[in-house]
């Protein structure tokens, strides 16, 4: 992770140090599965239901695949943390500098993609998109409850 003075596990508000997790990741396709992989694993640790886990798992692939595909980000910074009893939230933060906002899209019933924020509409409880505090970045976040 890169240097930085706010502690990311601030950043998701968890009590707990262990009851958050970040890993750094390139900015390459295959870094989602990293991220998904790492996000599975952590959530079946913390004794989470099955569907929150798979939502979460979800989410995170379609989060860091916007900051892979439309940001000028060399690496992404994954998160997730406990912030209440069946309550995960999920950061994807990126070094993109640009200032662009997040691309939103009406994909045609016939387009393979573009659909990738409509999911984290659906899903979370709660989601938004703020600049990032530890990469001056953008931060998009989500939170998932039980």
């Amino acid at each position: 992770m890169s240097p930085h003075t706010t502690s990311p596990r601030d950043l998701l508000e968890v009590a707990d140090p262990a009851q958050a997790h970040w890993i750094e990741l390139p900015s390459h396709r295959s870094s989602v599965r990293v991220a998904r992989r790492s996000v599975r694993a952590r959530l079946s640790e913390w004794g989470l239901p099955r569907t929150l886990c798979e939502d979460a798992v979800l989410l995170v692939s379609e989060l860091a695949t916007n900051a892979v595909i439309h940001t000028l980000s060399v690496r992404i910074l994954c998160g997730m943390g406990l912030v209440a009893d069946g309550c995960v939230r999920l950061e994807v933060h990126d070094h993109d500098y640009s200032g662009r906002g997040l691309p939103r899209c009406e994909p045609g019933p016939d387009d393979e993609g573009g659909r990738g924020l409509l999911l984290v509409e659906q899903l979370a409880h709660s989601w938004g998109v703020d600049r990032s505090r530890l990469t001056s970045g953008h931060a998009v976040w989500a939170t998932l409850t039980a």
